[in-house]
């Protein structure tokens, strides 16, 4: 029988269980897969301390990289044998699970599947976030909150290959290195340096068009003084802490500026726009213009170990959890 992490009720790590778990056939639209790496982000501590509800007990986790076991009788886009990767369906701390099949793509030839499952969430809301959610075009400056996290390090990355020049902030100064060689051409550090003076330095007092936060509370106000009028406050996480209940006409007062809380289910709803997001995705990838960092390896049943390390905000790029 395979096993599986679930969550029986929320709270800390501990609350990660490694349990036993009964796996079906694959019913219409669905594919069995046996999973060969999984990705860990941000979202997953969400839902296991509880900010994000689901029915329990569930089994966290958004992306991983697996084999095609069995497809359901309706399937005819996938065989046994396929390698295939997803991001956005919750489920994913398995050994072997269930995937609609539509949710499913292809991995080439040319990514392994560590590198599939580390990349796969991550790139997949850097590609609606740079690409759709704004626009990252050459000759513009932008700020990246947490800019040494998974998303924020595939973001530098693929805005300094769309012409943009990248600030970013980041906890420490070994992580203000990483980021400088990884495509951000000016690294913060909280605490030592003042972002939203900083920003208005690099700027010229101009301001930034857009600032990608997913840090939440603790950077919140200060990310709006960092934009120019009329600019994009994108808001797609909050590892800090939600953001508290502010009075929108705050907004009028710092520019006519525009509040986004962009989310994957939204961005990616059909079959048509995960191949779409996916294609763009490897092709930065196997351009080198967007490298993986992979910064820990965790045997699936030691996801407790892994979110404990990223809450610990000592990680840089991507964790990865092995079956």
């Amino acid at each position: 029988m395979p096993y599986a992490i679930r969550i029986h009720e929320t709270g800390g790590p501990e609350k990660l269980v490694w349990d036993e778990i009964s796996v079906g056939d694959p019913g219409p639209g669905q594919a069995r897969l046996r999973q060969t790496a999984v990705g860990v982000n941000f979202i997953d501590i969400y839902y296991r301390a509880g900010l994000y509800e689901l029915p329990r007990p569930f089994i966290p986790g958004r992306e991983a990289v697996g084999v095609v076991e069995a497809v359901g009788p309706d399937v005819t886009s996938l065989k046994p044998g396929d390698r295939v990767v997803y991001s956005g369906v919750q489920g994913a701390y398995a050994q072997v699970r269930l995937v609609p099949a539509d949710r499913l793509v292809k991995l080439p030839d040319g990514i392994s599947d560590e590198f599939g499952a580390a990349m796969m969430q991550k790139g997949m809301t850097a590609q609606f976030l740079c690409r759709q959610t704004y626009q990252v075009s050459k000759g513009d400056t932008i700020l990246v909150h947490a800019a040494a996290g998974g998303v924020g390090l595939v973001l530098c990355q693929w805005a300094k290959h769309l012409g943009a020049t990248v600030i970013g902030t980041v906890s420490t100064e070994e992580k203000a290195q990483i980021v400088k060689a990884h495509g951000c051409d000016y690294p913060l550090i909280h605490g030592k340096d003042r972002f939203v003076k900083a920003v208005k330095e690099i700027t010229g007092g101009v301001g930034v068009p857009v600032v990608y936060d997913s840090i939440g509370k603790d950077t919140f106000m200060g990310s709006l003084d960092c934009l120019k009028p009329r600019g994009l406050m994108v808001l797609y996480g909050q590892s800090s802490g939600p953001v508290p209940p502010f009075d929108i006409s705050i907004l009028d007062k710092k520019g006519s500026l525009f509040l986004t809380r962009p989310t994957q289910n939204a961005y990616l709803p059909t079959r048509a726009h995960v191949e779409e997001g996916a294609k763009e995705v490897f092709d930065v990838v196997l351009s080198g213009a967007v490298k993986v960092l992979i910064n820990q390896r965790f045997p699936l049943k030691d996801a407790a170990e892994a979110h404990r390390a990223m809450e610990s905000r000592k990680t840089v790029g991507s964790l990865v959890l092995q079956p």
